[in-house]
């Protein structure tokens, strides 16, 4: 397993000399890191079976060089453990005890060999989602590119999806229809046991032809796919995580028996998840979640093996602010993910964001940036407002 996925750090650091020219064997010269946690009310509740969230914090990172360039990440854990074990205060204390120092005690000449760095600390993907994001933005600058060309970005707007967190189809079809001004390209509804078919039907209703897919954040067990079955009847795109979070082998028994494809998220936390949900036969579609698997090697990683495979895949969101948003656009601008994300516009969730120009949606699309780095400004006022704790580490 070690000499696989070396082989496939060697494979990217190839393509990317070979494609960009940009691999040396200069330091970053990484001088310092700075954390900062920031919070800010959402304008709309996000409601799912396991959580309402009314407020968002995130930890957003600051990686700068000798010279004063600087690059941003975003980590973006829950405050309390429903999505995944990490929370603000774990990723934090990751940050601040263990990846950060260890980064900082290293000559980097490029960020693919942070995995490797990295090694020896077990899971905390989102802490080292948000540090990678740093890094890779700071060296992109140092490049003067763009950071998705780093990866072989190639598109110049990149399908947005809307997501519909509500308690009732009211509700749910008046988001739809407020959105629908933006022309969302999908829309994803939060289901569960409880009011899964007469949400779907009622905006089945509604809206007999719009992109609809469901998001059940595990809210099923096996024993469930009857009931399952009835879904196949609303033309859903997919049905995400409709089992346990951690499983691949009852997915794979309730694709064989329903029509809806399936498409995993919470399963798939790296590279070997992925392979072994498709070796299964576990899914038709995933869900890539830069935040989740790691950061950008990881994320890649996933999204060529699906490629090769003809694996649909799409961007995931966790409520973010505009720096992981501006990631996730270099992210999805990648040739495999062909399925509007979770990209909504700014304004969706804040009255201001953290960087600029705003990120908006225009008729479902969102336009990929050309400036060097993640493409967009820091907001340095904004930030500096939202911020409620800050540590620099040399």
């Amino acid at each position: 397993m070690a000499g696989e996925s070396s082989e496939r750090l060697e494979t990217l650091q190839s393509r990317w000399k070979e494609f960009y020219g940009l691999i040396g064997n200069d330091s970053m010269d990484i001088r310092s890191i700075t954390l900062r946690l920031i919070e800010s009310p959402l304008k709309i509740p996000f409601t799912t079976h396991l959580e309402t969230v009314t407020k968002r914090q995130a930890i957003i990172i600051e990686a700068k060089d000798s010279s004063g360039g600087i690059g941003f990440g975003e980590a973006d854990p829950f405050s309390s453990p429903w999505y995944s074990a990490e929370t603000i205060t774990t990723c934090w204390h990751a940050l601040c005890g263990f990846l950060v120092p260890l980064t900082l005690r290293k000559e980097i000449s490029d960020p693919s060999a942070l995995d490797q760095i990295w090694s020896g600390i077990r899971g905390n993907n989102m802490a080292k989602s948000g540090l990678s994001q740093a890094i890779w933005d700071l060296y992109a600058r140092q490049k003067k590119v763009y950071i998705g060309s780093l990866f072989g970005a190639e598109r110049k707007a990149v399908a947005a999806g809307a997501v519909i967190a509500a308690n009732d189809p009211k509700n749910a079809i008046d988001q739809i229809e407020k959105y629908s001004e933006a022309g969302y390209l999908r829309y994803k509804i939060k289901i569960s046991r409880r009011n899964d078919l007469k949400i779907l039907s009622a905006i089945r209703q509604h809206f007999p032809e719009v992109a609809l897919m469901a998001d059940a954040n595990s809210a099923y067990s096996i024993q469930d796919a009857k009931h399952l079955e009835k879904l196949d009847e609303f033309g859903l795109q997919m049905i995400e995580q409709p089992l346990a979070y951690n499983d691949l082998v009852d997915h794979a028994l309730l694709q064989s028996k329903i029509k809806t494809p399936v498409c995993l998220d919470e399963s798939i936390g790296s590279f070997q998840d992925a392979r072994a949900a498709l070796a299964l036969g576990s899914c038709k579609i995933i869900n890539i979640k830069m935040a989740r698997v790691g950061g950008w090697s990881e994320a890649v990683r996933i999204h060529d093996l699906c490629f090769r495979q003809d694996v649909p895949v799409w961007c995931g969101g966790m409520i973010e602010f505009g720096v992981a948003k501006a990631h996730n656009i270099a992210l999805a601008a990648l040739r495999g993910f062909i399925l509007p994300g979770d990209l909504f516009a700014a304004s969706r969730y804040w009255e201001e964001d953290i960087v600029e120009p705003e990120i908006t949606v225009n008729k479902g699309w969102i336009r990929v940036p050309e400036k060097a780095g993640i493409g967009f400004d820091i907001n340095e006022e904004v930030l500096e407002r939202l911020t409620v704790k800050k540590n620099n580490i040399e």
